[in-house]
């Protein structure tokens, strides 16, 4: 009897060992991982569904300065645009707090080094101008490059819809196929579809961060036909065909106006660079020009001229097409 009772406890404790080790382990591993991923993605829906639902745009993490740049006149709602279409990740406050401290230190470092008081204040005042106009550069650049995808991503998008799939669907599939600029702009304008706002208001905060006239094009296209019906395959396609030609004509005007852009970057990049040249060659009109009261006040005028040209001959190269 006790031998039986022993065989028995025996077999079933191997038969059961194995069934656990050979069974029920493997689809342990198999559930946790399939946890482990899908918690990774939930984790990744729930922080871009915080994002897009917080709609107050902050100007800056201080409250009180948060505060102040609201009441600029919308100029801080300006310049958080112009980040934005950049491409920079930083808060309108960090931006003035960065400007702030690169002025003050140019200005130390002039009154220092040359030790006018004119000079120094006339640098610490340029420098943010010079900041604002890296940031609009760079603007441009990140448009250009847009405006250069624009065309792939209308052509996926109407081969989507002769697919068979839906307008959003397409939208999904160019943000996941289109690289940097262009695909994270159309993952955002799905995720706020996706997440409650209106189509079209989604399409119009997607105008609103990209201010290129293909993307109203795109918007106001998508718009009409949603209300009054039609192929908009078809109508992608014929925009897609729209913008690459003027694209091309783009590009013809730039090789036609090169001449001239050239020479306006010499005739602006001249008189600094001759300016400084000579100074070093001869110290002694450096001291005459920023030592005498009559030679500062000539520096000064000579910044403000130069200026002045930099814009004009910018507004005579910078043909409209």
């Amino acid at each position: 009897m006790i031998f039986s009772l022993v065989t028995f406890v025996i077999v079933f404790a191997i038969c059961y060992g194995g069934f656990a080790l050979f069974v029920v382990q493997p689809e342990q591993k198999a559930e946790k991982a399939i946890g482990k991923r899908l918690g990774k993605v939930q984790k990744a829906q729930t922080i871009r569904t915080a994002q897009l639902l917080k709609q107050t745009r902050v100007m800056s993490s201080v409250a009180a300065f948060d505060t102040l740049l609201r009441q600029t006149q919308g100029r801080a709602v300006q310049l958080q645009d112009l980040l934005e279409q950049a491409g920079m990740k930083t808060t309108v406050g960090r931006f003035v707090l960065a400007c702030g401290c690169a002025s003050l230190l140019a200005f130390g470092l002039v009154q220092y080094f040359f030790s006018s008081l004119l000079i120094a204040i006339g640098v610490a005042v340029v420098v943010p101008f010079l900041a604002i106009a890296a940031v609009r550069y760079k603007r441009a650049v990140r448009l250009r490059k847009f405006e250069e995808q624009f065309p792939e991503a209308l052509d996926l998008l109407a081969r989507s819809l002769r697919a068979g799939h839906s307008f959003t669907t397409g939208i999904e599939m160019v943000a996941d196929e289109m690289p940097k600029p262009l695909g994270p702009e159309f993952a955002l304008l799905y995720d706020q579809q996706n997440y409650g706002m209106a189509l079209s208001d989604a399409l119009g905060d997607f105008a609103r961060r990209i201010p290129v006239l293909d993307a109203r094009f795109f918007v106001t296209a998508v718009k009409i036909q949603r209300e009054s019906g039609g192929n908009l395959s078809e109508v992608l396609d014929n925009l897609a065909s729209v913008m690459r030609d003027r694209f091309r004509t783009k590009r013809q005007m730039r090789v036609v106006s090169a001449h001239g852009r050239i020479t306006g970057w010499v005739l602006v990049g001249l008189p600094p660079v001759l300016g400084t040249a000579l100074m070093i060659i001869n110290p002694q009109q450096r001291e005459l020009m920023f030592g005498d009261p009559l030679g500062q006040q000539m520096m000064i005028g000579a910044l403000v001229l130069q200026v002045i040209g930099t814009l004009v001959i910018r507004r005579i190269v910078n043909v409209e097409y």
